[in-house]
């Protein structure tokens, strides 16, 4: 496969452009059926974009029936007519409501802090490099967009590093809802800054293999979340208001 096929992508909506440039290569049949596909950091790399947008735009294009992914073996072009997009848990709740973010802020305190409890008892220093990476991308992000991509993969990250399969396929079942949360949280001033303080004691607990430490970083990570949440929301909310009144 030639790997000088895709061009770097911007957007607010990064899958999205990674997305439209595969479909476009099938329908041009520059990729043919039978066709496998890079690894996911491969594509992360040629299209200039973190993991977490290669992964959501691989979701997308298996939902509408253009890829397979193959236990085993990888992903790979199909000849299957596009099927309609499945409704994901997005469509059941929406962010235009404080009560939307308390349900997903509710879900993670459930399920986060004994994710990453477990991560820190079978961590690898390749999963702890790709938390290094995301963290640090975190550090140089210039805008909202960049932060939260990178903030994704370093949550994404930490559920791979359980070694339990079904655990990343559960937080990828609400990637979408992850990021626009986290948007939202980055107009709380200095939400970002202060998450990023706690991704470090996460990422220095795992590190230490560290399981209870690990747990309670996150514990106080999400409980900051929750914080940030009320005060994006209520920013959000004015903002709506100001440009209705314009």
């Amino acid at each position: 496969m030639d790997m000088k096929r895709y061009l770097p992508v911007q957007s607010e909506r990064l899958y999205e452009r990674i997305v439209e440039q595969i479909e476009s290569a099938i329908a041009a049949g520059d990729l043919k059926v039978g066709e496998k596909l890079p690894p996911e950091r491969e594509l992360a790399e040629q299209f200039a974009v973190s993991r977490t947008a290669v992964r959501e735009a691989i979701k997308i294009l298996r939902e509408k029936g253009y890829i397979e992914i193959q236990s085993g073996r990888g992903t790979f072009v199909t000849n299957r007519a596009p099927n309609s997009m499945r409704h994901s848990f997005d469509l059941l709740m929406k962010f235009g409501s404080v009560d939307g973010s308390a349900n997903l802020v509710e879900v993670r305190e459930i399920l986060e802090p004994e994710i990453a409890a477990l991560a820190a008892t079978r961590m690898t220093d390749e999963f702890l490099s790709d938390m290094q990476e995301a963290y640090d991308a975190m550090e140089s992000a210039t805008d909202v967009d960049l932060f939260v991509e990178a903030d994704l993969d370093f949550h994404l990250t930490l559920a791979e590093a359980t070694q339990n399969p079904i655990i990343p396929a559960m937080m990828d079942s609400i990637i979408d809802l992850l990021r626009e949360h986290r948007k939202r949280i980055g107009l709380a001033h200095d939400g970002l800054v202060r998450g990023q303080y706690h991704h470090k004691k996460i990422l220095d607990a795992v590190r230490r293999r560290d399981s209870q430490g690990a747990r309670l970083a996150m514990k106080e990570h999400l409980q900051q979340v929750a914080e940030d949440s009320a005060a994006g929301a209520s920013l959000h909310a004015k903002k709506n208001l100001d440009e209705v009144g314009r």
